[in-house]
């Protein structure tokens, strides 16, 4: 049987019988075993017939997995068969369930494609920069008016692309969320005298990119989610079928629905239906310049009819964490200086385990939690982080520990530092350090197939193919020599194709006078002939080739075949990309511009308690679920962590835009507007920069409550200058520090005090 033994709370949640009912789970509070035993009583008790299932939907793949697992082990200990009676899947793989069923419904053919994210982003990409070269002047609107002609040029050919694309990524994304096609669209704006720029730019790049996604006869992630909706509301016989077969709906991280996620819950459930939605709104940690709100959650544990459920205990912290997380939640409320945003973090407040739990708190040692309260730069931050694991980690092999940063950029600076001191370290980033390297060496190799008679080209495939000497000194040394060597050739074909009165490598006489650098330069040379007989396999072959004779290690090999299957599918959407189109797609995975999963423990699900004695580097949005002994959390200052205070920088906001403007936030206002009331159009500049400002500020209140919330045992809480020196610590990490300070000042004194006394 299994070794979980609920507490009072998670008893009122698992005597759920039926009708709507709403948890709110603090950090920590178990909920993941609370539903997945839930989804195991109902399976056994439900009365479900031979063909009902309890619908389980959660957030990411992972999860999937983690439910599935722990839902069959539940089922199974109550003697019935595993994988029957239940279904677990993200809100997209619902989606695609029930479009599948019936893409007639939705306007699809019956072998419809689903593209993936990174096809969609560059066929959306393609419809942005289209766009762009049709209106070569479309920053002048925008710009700012200290801005000079040089600058404006360089902002046109550099800037402008990557912000357009950006803007018409979150344009597109809410027009779907707010159901509104192309021509819907279109047809609104056709109704107005004035001009409206944004809107007609993301109008016109979103008709592009539905266009290009029929021609392939594919749809992307959020069409599934709206022509699931579509389907639904269209065949009310289809959705009756569907409530019949799941009697109940179990929802995870609720806080992170979307309004259209909702609605198709709803839908399912009917109104009289079985629904349960567990979250924690404080944990609302994706929602800026997506469609997703915790105010979904919210408002419905408010509505009538829905039993309220809280899980407050959690055992994971120690109590003085708790009562850090607790104060900021109390700060928040009372004290920010943005009375716009005291609503960002909410009740419950996390409490400690009652006496004789299974899962007791650990022992609470406030010496363990640290606020760095000096100015210091970004590589002293690193450096003081680094240090400090070097002096911890030789005593505590057997705890867990993380470094926990805002962004991925952040991160991989911590690792280098970590790697350069020889500190074990596992990446939880957008990509990892071998993912990057690996597709790196790639990338040079295929660069040089591109163009073979480039000597420099020549010299840094030398340099990828001998990177292994790179710790060595005198071997980096050696290998450094050879590569100027080849960069001097004059013509490459004479090194790798010579004829008998044009021969460098001969003429060089290394055969005397060192023969061992002779015998290796033959070496390389017949390698790089046989790599460019290579360049008439299809991509994937052609990278599965060059891996075999660059790497050794199971996980290179197995990303060089995710790279393989990444290129293939490129070649396949572009059958136009000759090598060097497929090399600079290989060179944006490289330079981490886009997210590429590696062969992690991420793809699956990730266990800090696998790497103990190692220090695991995550962002703070990936360490969400997760918990650590002993955490580091770092940059809390006021770029990074910002509070909607007139002195903030957002990164969202251009420096080359007029009055600060957020287009993305004004345009996706504008969209919202036209589809609220297109007769009435409400919309007034600069009131969404600053409800921008407002919102990104309370998530980053709330990824800062994740932070700490992460930490068993040990917190240290630091933050950093910022690029130019000029940042300050967040507000909230002076109002932590302070309190923190002062109420361990007091405990102190009470303690001598009653030494006196005694």
């Amino acid at each position: 049987m299994t070794d979980f033994h609920p507490r009072p709370n998670q008893r009122q949640v698992l005597a759920y019988t039926g009708g709507r009912m709403g948890v709110a789970a603090v950090p920590g509070s178990g909920k993941t075993w609370t539903l997945s035993l839930l989804a195991a009583r109902l399976i056994a008790e439900g009365n479900l017939g031979d063909d009902q299932e309890v619908l389980i939907v959660t957030l990411v793949n992972s999860a999937v997995s983690n439910f599935a697992g722990r839902v069959a082990r539940f089922v199974q200990e109550r003697g019935l068969l595993p994988h029957v009676g239940y279904r677990v899947r993200t809100l997209h793989g619902l989606a695609h369930d029930i479009v599948r069923e019936r893409p007639a419904l939705a306007g699809l053919a019956d072998d419809f494609q689903i593209i993936d994210e990174r096809a969609a982003q560059e066929v959306l990409n393609d419809a942005a920069l289209t766009w762009l070269r049709q209106h070569p002047d479309s920053l002048d609107a925008v710009l700012a008016a200290d801005v000079d002609e040089t600058r404006a040029a360089w902002l046109r050919r550099e800037a402008w692309p990557d912000y357009v694309i950006r803007l018409a990524t979150s344009f597109i994304k809410q027009a779907k969320d707010l159901q509104l096609t192309p021509a819907e669209l279109r047809y609104r704006l056709e109704r107005f005298s004035e001009p409206l720029p944004l809107l007609e730019m993301g109008c016109a790049i979103y008709a592009d990119y539905q266009r290009a996604l029929a021609y392939r006869g594919a749809v992307d992630f959020d069409d599934l989610i709206r022509l699931a909706l579509r389907t639904l509301e269209l065949d009310p016989a289809f959705l009756a079928r569907l409530r019949e077969r799941w009697p109940y709906i179990l929802e995870d991280e609720a806080q992170d629905s979307s309004r259209l996620q909702e609605e198709i819950l709803k839908l399912l459930a009917g109104p009289e239906g079985n629904w349960v939605r567990v979250g924690d709104p404080n944990q609302a940690i994706y929602e800026t310049f997506t469609t997703a709100s915790p105010e979904y959650l919210r408002k419905f544990m408010k509505q009538s009819g829905v039993q309220p459920r809280d899980l407050p205990h959690s055992g994971r912290s120690m109590q003085s964490i708790i009562n850090l997380a607790n104060y900021l939640i109390r700060w928040c409320n009372e004290a920010h200086p943005v009375p716009e945003i005291r609503n960002a973090l909410d009740r419950p407040h996390i409490r400690p385990t009652p006496p004789g739990d299974p899962q007791p708190n650990p022992p609470d040692m406030p010496e363990n939690v640290r606020f760095v309260a000096r100015g210091l730069s970004p590589q002293q931050e690193v450096e003081m982080v680094a240090q400090s694991l070097a002096r911890w980690l030789p005593e505590h092999q057997d705890e867990t520990v993380a470094v926990l940063v805002p962004r991925n950029e952040r991160g991989f600076e911590v690792v280098n530092a970590l790697k350069a001191r020889r500190i074990p370290c596992i990446e939880l980033l957008r990509s990892t350090r071998e993912t990057r390297e690996a597709a790196g060496a790639l990338t040079h190799l295929c660069a040089y197939l591109a163009e073979p008679a480039s000597a420099q080209k020549l010299a840094t495939v030398y340099r990828v193919w001998q990177r292994q000497s790179r710790d060595e000194p005198e071997a980096e040394a050696r290998v450094a020599g050879i590569a100027k060597l080849l960069r001097q050739i004059a013509h490459v074909e004479d090194y790798l194709w010579p004829r008998a009165d044009r021969d460098w490598l001969a003429a060089q006489g290394f055969e005397e006078t060192d023969p061992l650098l002779y015998e290796h330069l033959l070496e390389f040379r017949a390698l790089v002939r046989r790599w460019q007989g290579t360049t008439t396999l299809p991509i994937d072959q052609l990278i599965l080739t060059l891996a075999q004779d660059l790497f050794t290690t199971p996980t290179d090999l197995a990303i060089a075949h995710k790279l393989a299957v990444v290129l293939r599918q490129a070649a396949d959407v572009h059958p136009e990309w000759r090598l060097p189109e497929l090399t600079q797609e290989l060179e944006v995975i490289a330079r981490n511009k886009r997210k590429f999963l590696g062969f992690t423990d991420e793809d699956t699900g990730f266990d800090p308690d696998a790497h103990k004695g190692k220090v695991v580097v995550s962002t703070i949005h990936k360490a969400k679920g997760l918990e650590w002994d002993k955490v580091y959390l770092l940059s809390v200052n006021d770029y990074d962590f910002p509070s909607a205070l007139p002195q903030d920088s957002f990164i969202s906001e251009a420096w080359f835009v007029r009055d600060h403007l957020n287009l993305e936030a004004e345009a996706l206002a504008q969209l919202k507007a036209i589809k609220d009331n297109p007769d009435l159009f409400m919309y007034d500049e600069g009131t969404p920069t600053l409800k921008a400002r407002q919102d990104y500020a309370a998530e980053r209140l709330r990824l800062l409550y994740v932070g700490i919330t992460r930490a068993r045992k040990a917190l240290t809480v630091t933050w950093n200058t910022g690029r130019r020196g000029t940042a300050q610590p967040a507000v909230p990490f002076i109002a932590l520090q302070t309190w923190w300070e002062t109420k361990n000042s007091e405990a102190q004194a009470k303690v001598l005090s009653a030494d006196l006394a005694d």
